[in-house]
């Protein structure tokens, strides 16, 4: 029977973990999310840009490899497909469908896929890829209707689905009205399933006009901050990316809360985690034999019978007054329970009252959810608008799950910001700040060190002001961690060295000697005495004896003849020292056959007792 004090702690053990991990998902996993390249194979997408730029093709596949191997790292269990239509060649389930080659099946990524994706990219891929693929009929109809079946052959429960069509041609039947139709038709089908449709058009020349087709086609914006269908074609690698990234990016609630405005008004609201720190991911333990997970199971037996225990048969107890007080869970989670998950509105302060050192944890990002309560994106953003208009903060009781401890939060208002390229930079939403307690804040003696002098302030301010750089906090990646996933990636695909990590976060130090000049020395002179050598190794301290010559030895613990009597009377003996003993038996005239601590105990017991 476990301590019910026990219990509680490790809770609150667990709880503060996961909250300071910020693992930025749902805490209970509802189902994987899927992706779908639709690619076109046309021959205008083999087609290289000016100076020496990649193609619309070859741009498309750096993208898709991108994305395989975050998937691998980050979400590894989701699923991935790739599909490419205008192909002269056809393969795909039953071969149903005409000039559809299904690449890759909609699987979890691999390290197969990866290479298989580099076999298309580079001028040998997309010479093999131009003669076996741009050159058949195109029919957009049929390649969404593959894609659908893809979807439907899929057991598993899926909880986004989502298909991205890259292609540089706007009209891809070239004016077929039939077969323009039986697309728009099969996209509105597949919408109706929850499928996403998102378009990545590249450039080509005259420029890519949406209107005509693909604005029927893709899907409209997911919520009312999202831009829709970007009219602006991608020219260059990284937009592609980046507008890839932003689609794909998973954009899970950690959980999903009802904001208390007043009584009987209540917005719906999801937090989600706006940074994460990179780990490197835990080991799992394999089968040797077949190299499968190994899946680990807890059973907790009597220890008397060595019968298997139910859940309903292990209490919680606390013993209190010598007494042990036996509890049913049911119980134990009244007594934890604070209230029902939420958010409550308390007030609004002025900005100026949240200062900096009240940071306690990192903060979440409040959005809201119009899915769950109707209006809840008006009452929101009304709500939003008026505290940026006022530059107040919303002061707020936050219970995350259930069984939590409550915390008092401040929900700081942040407006919509988007690029040149009408991509959005920061979404419109509220940052959860948690707020310390009383008990959180401690009162800590200043340590007693010299003060500065003004010259050595002044002499200082100007070495600041000549290191002085903008900085961006994605400008520095973990060293550690790029290093690792490169040993990984090479091993996976069978590189023969993994590619060089450039350390970004080691001082640049020429550059920093150039900028200061002779402001250091002159630094070193105000502060260090004269001689002193602030990277030298400080010497070693020795005292030394007053006769002079070497160190000072330690003066020698001598016990007298009746101490040890004692000693031996009360069996002590034991909590004397070696060197005391050893000691003590040269005093005695004791000879002894070894130096071991017993063995000296041994004689002095038989010369003592005797």
């Amino acid at each position: 029977m476990a301590e019910w004090n026990a219990y509680y702690r490790n809770d609150e053990e667990e709880e503060e973990q996961e909250e300071g991990e910020q693992s930025g998902g749902d805490y209970r996993i509802t189902g994987r999310d899927s992706l779908v390249f639709l690619v076109d194979a046309s021959k205008e997408m083999f087609i290289k840009g000016e100076d020496g730029q990649p193609s619309n093709f070859d741009m498309t596949m750096q993208v898709v490899r991108s994305v395989y191997t975050s998937k691998i790292i980050s979400s590894h269990r989701d699923l991935v497909a790739l599909v490419f239509y205008g192909t002269e060649q056809s393969k795909n389930p039953r071969n149903s469908f005409k000039h559809v080659y299904v690449y890759h099946d909609l699987d979890e990524p691999g390290a197969k896929r990866v290479q298989e994706i580099d076999a298309l990219r580079g001028e040998k891929g997309a010479q093999l890829a131009a003669e076996t693929m741009g050159s058949g009929e195109t029919s957009l109809g049929d390649a969404l209707w593959c894609c659908a079946n893809l979807y439907s052959d899929i057991k598993l429960r899926l909880s986004h689905k989502r298909l991205m069509i890259f292609t540089c041609r706007d009209e891809p039947h070239m004016g077929d009205s039939v077969k323009d139709r039986q697309a728009r038709t099969k996209s509105s089908d597949l919408k109706e399933t929850g499928v996403v449709i998102d378009l990545m058009h590249l450039m080509k020349p005259g420029g890519f006009d949406v209107a005509p087709f693909f604005r029927d086609v893709v899907s409209p914006p997911e919520d009312e901050s999202e831009l829709g269908l970007q009219l602006e074609p991608c020219d260059k690698l990284d937009d592609l990316k980046k507008r890839v990234r932003a689609k794909e990016q998973k954009k899970r609630a950690m959980a999903r809360l009802n904001l208390c405005l007043g009584e009987g008004v209540n917005v719906a609201v999801g937090i989600y985690a706006t940074a994460v720190t990179a780990r490197k991911p835990a080991a799992i333990k394999l089968y040797r034999e077949t190299n499968e997970p190994v899946r680990s199971k807890t059973r907790m037996f009597h220890t008397e019978t060595g019968s298997l225990l139910l859940p309903s048969e292990i209490k919680k107890s606390q013993t209190y007054g010598k007494k042990q007080i036996v509890m049913e869970k049911d119980e134990v989670d009244s007594i934890r329970k604070f209230e029902d998950p939420g958010l409550f509105l308390i007030g609004f302060k002025p900005m100026e009252k949240l200062k900096l050192h009240q940071h306690i944890r990192p903060a979440v990002f409040l959005y809201p959810e119009e899915d769950e309560v109707k209006g809840s994106a008006c009452l929101f953003s009304a709500l939003l608008t008026k505290c940026s208009e006022r530059n107040v903060f919303a002061l707020c009781r936050c219970v995350a799950r259930r069984n939590y401890s409550p915390r008092f939060v401040a929900l700081v208002p942040q407006k919509e910001q988007s690029d040149e390229s009408k991509v959005q930079i920061t979404p419109p939403g509220f940052h959860v700040i948690y707020l310390p307690y009383a008990d959180d804040m401690r009162t800590l003696d200043p340590p007693q060190s010299p003060s500065a002098s003004q010259i050595q302030v002044d002499k200082m301010k100007e070495i600041v002001s000549k290191l002085r750089f903008k900085y961006r906090s994605d400008a520095f990646e973990n060293p550690v961690i790029q290093q690792h996933f490169r040993n990984m990636e090479a091993l996976a695909l069978d590189m023969r060295a993994p590619e060089d990590t450039e350390d970004l976060i080691m001082p640049k130090v020429d550059q920093i000697d150039h900028r200061l000049g002779p402001l250091s020395q002159e630094f070193k002179d105000l502060v260090y005495p004269d001689g002193y050598n602030p990277e030298g190794k400080p010497a070693a301290k020795r005292k030394t004896a007053q006769n002079g010559g070497g160190a000072e030895k330690k003066p020698k613990v001598e016990v007298g003849e009746d101490d040890l009597k004692a000693h031996v009377q009360n069996g002590t003996l034991g909590k004397l020292t070696v060197p005391v003993l050893k000691e003590a038996c040269k005093q005695l005239g004791v000879r002894t056959t070894g130096t071991k601590k017993q063995e000296l105990i041994d004689a002095l017991t038989a010369k003592l007792g005797s």
